[in-house]
């Protein structure tokens, strides 16, 4: 096992859970979290370990460095993954909002306008 893998069976069975309720929670294959829980999957996608953050009550950046995701583009990756999960997750009219800003922070940004 891994210290990660470890501590998301430790978590998961903490909230007496079994891995088709952690499943159902999380939207993650029990499967996949076994795999992880035994340490077969060392590095899992940020957007899962933020998932995994959530739901089991965890510090983001901790399970980051336990899966070994490194400062830097790993970060950057990780925030976009995240972000655009989170897109998807909202209605229609949300998901177009969410969109025009972040637009708008863009251009502010190239402007030079912060």
């Amino acid at each position: 096992m891994s210290e990660l893998g470890d501590l998301l069976a430790r978590e998961r069975k903490k909230h007496e859970w079994s891995l088709r309720e952690a499943e159902r929670r999380t939207g993650i294959h029990n499967a996949h979290l076994s795999q992880i829980e035994k340490g077969v999957i060392t590095k899992p996608a940020p957007a899962m370990l933020h998932t995994l953050a959530g739901v089991y009550e965890l510090d983001f950046r901790r399970l980051m460095r336990l899966a070994g995701h490194t400062e830097g583009a790993s970060n950057t990756s990780a925030a976009a993954a995240i972000a655009f999960r989170t897109v998807q997750e909202l209605a229609p009219k949300e998901q177009r909002e969410a969109l025009a800003y972040l637009s708008n922070l863009r251009r502010r940004g190239v402007n030079g306008d912060s």
